[in-house]
């Protein structure tokens, strides 16, 4: 037998409450409409809570109102445009199911009927109250013969109904819950889509923060193959707000932890989270991994990914995403403004200048222009930086062991060695790739010129710091500035400690070269834009780790994803299942790297139960999953 479902209006079928809305639309032109508004809306909120009785409630509330029939036809044009998103995500079901669900409602039926009759609501299963006119068409009460005016009102509409089979209530309020109390109902789903009352809520058998979730629970056909809210996300190392509410937009459980994590806290909140979202101090481990039941994608707010292990969620289906140009800009300019300083000797004279020394003088003061800027790295962050510094009227040299083409009159040099001998200032740029750890040491130091300007904005392990204080102290290096350091710590509260402190003509900055607002605003629109690209559709495009498909959006499709390790056959038996179970191909899409094959295929909306565990048994799957 089918289950009853018994929908609420306000709040739940809508957003909003339609009594509130009606007295916003009478009470328009009223000397003394906010204060009534806010009465209007408290009252309705007592009365959700169950502060008031309902019959106080909505007595208290005609009484402020002052409406007229002539209102109505405005109000609806209103809640027309108010329905909740999951109750319009799920209009087929709505229609589909229109034998066994009722709308029980403590509104009116003026209102009501005209919004949900639309989604297949039939008429003589919408229960409401009902309007009383004066001669002039003025709202002056309620009809006082039915049932839902009165106290637990809908308590007693449910007993007249007398349905057979089981009923499941989906509601916001007090009145909704009183169905269960009164053991009509199986089960009352605190619906908080739109709003959330705690006195609710904890009455609850279970909250639904959408239709999708509670269809999903009575596994129900839904528009959602699996409801948002049942995606978590954690954030870590104070990424920047706007990720975060990014992610809760789109209807994403969020939790958030600021500062980084340590392995075995890592290991402990990863459970259950289905995307994690870092920056460059939390360490993806492989034994992490192995506590990640059900992680789906990692996103680095970062350039780099030397801290998760790539090969590793390769092999666990998990799609890794980061933001290889949301930050360059920022890092290019802060190299370029601290290289200008150490050129002047700028923080030697603001040094002597705190301790009220005041020392004008030109020496070890030089203007870079004219001088010779080697890159180690040019990548994104590096070819940027060549351009830039070219029109400051730096002569710019450049080594990477890939071939890249030179930017404006910027020069490729032959060897590492060749561009240390020949600069005047060495900037490193580089990735986080094993083979970069240590590539400055002490032999690198001895090649450069006496009284050279050396950064570091890449990476902490690729200079030996030993060697790098040691060139400072002979004067080898006149100037260096540092921003990243092989060991980082975790939050602000954690003390630095370094060989380099104290040191002359050294900038110190705590990894902050990509951190800038205009930066990490940046980063918190494009790292999220990619998640929920991967999550929704599956589109793997931009992913450091995952065959890149770009994907068309579905069209009335069920899309099915299939990743596994790369092996022979793959694709045929996946499609040898969908003939075997006549299920129509609309649309294919295959990629491969050297470990893992991913497959999307997007077939009918209708198709056999059993073709999704046989997708799923097939050898050598790694992870498979449907979008609706």
């Amino acid at each position: 037998m089918k289950k009853n479902i018994i929908i609420d209006f306000d709040s739940t079928f809508t957003k909003v409450e339609g009594l509130d809305e009606l007295a916003a639309i009478a009470l328009e032109t009223h000397p003394e409409r906010a204060q009534r508004l806010a009465d209007i809306r408290r009252i309705t909120n007592e009365g959700m809570e169950g502060k008031l009785t309902f019959s106080e409630s909505l007595n208290s509330r005609i009484q402020r109102l002052q409406a007229n029939r002539q209102h109505l036809p405005l109000l609806v044009e209103r809640l027309r445009a108010q329905v909740s998103a999951s109750f319009q995500r799920n209009k087929a079901f709505l229609q589909n199911y229109a034998d066994h669900i009722y709308i029980i409602s403590s509104g009116f039926r003026e209102f009501i009927a005209p919004i949900v009759m639309p989604f297949g609501i039939k008429e003589d299963h919408i229960f409401a109250n009902e309007f009383r006119y004066d001669a002039q068409g003025n709202i002056i009460g309620y009809r006082e013969d039915i049932l839902l005016c009165k106290d637990k009102g809908k308590v007693l509409q449910i007993r007249a109904l007398d349905l057979k089979g089981d009923v499941y209530v989906l509601g916001d309020g007090y009145t909704d819950y009183e169905i269960r109390e009164a053991g009509l109902a199986n089960k009352f789903y605190a619906f908080t889509e739109n709003v959330v009352r705690d006195a609710v809520s904890e009455k609850a058998d279970h909250v639904a923060p959408s239709l999708d979730e509670f269809l999903f629970d009575n596994q129900l056909p839904a528009a959602l193959s699996y409801p948002k809210n049942r995606i978590r996300v954690l954030v870590l190392e104070n990424i920047h707000p706007k990720a975060v509410a990014r992610f809760q937009e789109e209807g994403y459980s969020v939790d958030i932890v600021a500062g980084g994590l340590d392995e075995d806290e890592l290991c402990e909140r990863i459970k259950n989270v289905s995307i994690l979202c870092i920056r460059s101090k939390t360490q993806v481990t492989p034994r992490v991994l192995e506590h990640a039941n059900k992680l789906m994608a990692i996103g680095a707010f970062c350039i780099g990914t030397n801290q998760i292990a790539l090969d590793d969620c390769l092999k666990r289906g998990i799609a890794v995403f980061n933001a290889p140009y949301s930050n360059t800009r920022s890092v290019v300019e802060l190299a370029l403004g601290q290289m200008i300083l150490l050129m002047r000797n700028t923080f030697v004279a603001n040094r002597k200048m705190h301790a009220g020394i005041w020392d004008k003088s030109a020496k070890n003061s030089y203007e870079v222009r004219g001088k010779k800027l080697g890159i180690i790295g040019y990548g994104n962050i590096g070819a940027q930086l060549s351009v830039i510094a070219e029109s400051l009227g730096l002569e710019v040299y450049y080594y990477d062991t890939v071939e890249k083409l030179a930017l404006g009159n910027a020069k490729k040099v032959a060897s590492l060695d060749d561009l240390l001998q020949v600069a005047d200032i060495v900037t490193l740029h580089v990735d986080g790739r094993k083979t970069n750890q240590n590539i400055i040491g002490e032999r690198e130091f001895g090649l450069m010129k006496e009284g050279v300007i050396f950064l570091n904005l890449s990476r902490g392990f690729v200079v030996d710091i030993d060697a790098l204080v040691a060139a400072i102290k002979s004067g080898k290096v006149r100037g260096a500035s540092v921003d990243v350091f092989p060991y980082e710590p975790k939050t602000n509260d954690e003390p630095f400690q370094s060989p380099l402190l104290g040191l002359d003509n050294v900038i110190l900055t705590p990894h902050i070269g990509g951190s800038t607002e205009e930066a990490q605003e940046n980063i918190a629109e494009f790292v999220p834009a990619k998640l929920i690209n991967y999550i929704n559709k599956g589109d793997t495009f931009g992913s450091v780790n995952f065959p890149n498909l770009q994907l068309p959006e579905q069209q009335h499709a069920h899309r099915l994803i299939h990743i596994h390790h790369n092996t022979a056959g793959i694709l045929a038996q996946i499609n040898q299942v969908l003939a075997q179970h006549q299920a129509n191909i609309l649309g294919q899409y295959l990629k491969t790297n050297e470990h893992v094959g991913y497959v999307i295929t997007d077939i009918d909306s209708s198709y056999q139960q059993g073709v999704i565990a046989d997708l799923k048994n097939i050898g050598h799957t790694i992870k498979f999953r449907v979008l609706y």
